[in-house]
């Protein structure tokens, strides 16, 4: 039967195997993971890693726009400032 791991197991031993205090040996037996899927996670968490900052990025750019639309939203509709139709 074949085995299943949880993003946040997979998560974890990346995170430990990134540490570098642990060889990918020692942390096959108290995980019972094959090395070579360690070494298949560590390389999509590594490949994966500069989207994280692109997105971020993206975010950060979205925000002040989000927010002045929000602030627009919430004027009130007095003096004829604001239509509904």
């Amino acid at each position: 039967m074949k085995k299943t791991y949880s993003a946040e197991s997979k998560a974890y031993v990346v995170r430990e195997v990134l540490k570098e205090q642990l060889t990918i040996n020692q942390l096959t037996a108290p995980f019972d993971v094959h090395p070579q899927l360690i070494y298949r996670w560590r390389d999509a968490v590594l490949t994966t890693l500069p989207s994280v900052f692109n997105n971020q990025q993206a975010k950060t750019e979205a925000e002040p726009l989000a927010n002045q639309q929000r602030q627009v939203e919430l004027l009130p509709a007095e003096g004829g400032l604001l239509y509904t139709s």
